[in-house]
């Protein structure tokens, strides 16, 4: 698993009773459309609030994945509006084009395109990149990792399957390991969380800090 950490802000020391005595009336918001990433977080924040950004510009820069990833995901930290959320969670998804690491796989436009990545990915390791960025009392917290998942030759039919089951719709690579794709897929390096669209690190800090509630 390839940690690219850009700023990671350890905050938990074991002496939790003083700090923020608002935690208990935390407001947390997920500025995320994605339900993967609300999945993952509703256990954790049940008041959760799920709205995601309007207006960013999530075109590609020039560079790595992993710089592509972080790039995108720091404007939409940039773009949040002022509010008075005590947590907010900003984060973006990008796969790895196996035949060049300097392309990225996001999402699919149509169901056209879905399966043009799906025959790309099948039979192949790819690499899953995920960066996070979290806003806790007013100061910045970023993680950026990445997981490697291998597919199977998918035959024809499981393909078909996977497509009008409309999994892929709102999905980096164009498949939900959490999903249909779950019975086909293996992870092999990294974290689960880290596909499903919040990088592992982010994951860490955000259990940890609602054990304190």
């Amino acid at each position: 698993m390839h940690l690219g950490f850009f700023n990671i802000t350890h905050v938990f020391d074991g002496n939790l009773k003083g700090l923020h005595h608002g935690l208990l009336d935390m407001d947390v918001w997920l500025a995320s459309n994605s339900p993967r990433r609300h999945s993952l977080l509703l256990p954790l924040f049940p008041s959760l609030h799920h709205e995601g950004l309007e207006g960013v510009d999530e075109t590609p820069p020039t560079g790595t994945v992993e710089h592509q990833v972080r790039t995108i995901c720091m404007r939409k930290a940039a773009a949040l509006p002022d509010s008075d959320h005590s947590l907010v969670i900003v984060a973006d998804t990008m796969l790895s084009d196996p035949d060049d690491h300097s392309l990225s796989i996001g999402k699919p436009r149509d169901l056209a395109h879905a399966a043009t990545m799906l025959h790309r990915l099948t039979g192949r390791f790819h690499q899953v990149w995920s960066a996070t960025s979290v806003r806790w009392n007013g100061t910045w917290h970023h993680w950026c990792e990445s997981a490697v998942v291998a597919l199977p030759d998918l035959k024809q039919d499981e393909l078909d399957a996977l497509l009008t089951s409309e999994s892929w719709k709102g999905k980096a690579g164009g498949y939900d390991l959490a999903g249909p794709m779950g019975v086909h897929a293996r992870l092999v390096e990294g974290t689960e969380s880290t596909v499903l669209g919040l990088a592992a690190g982010a994951m860490e800090f955000l259990t940890g800090l609602a054990s304190t509630l």
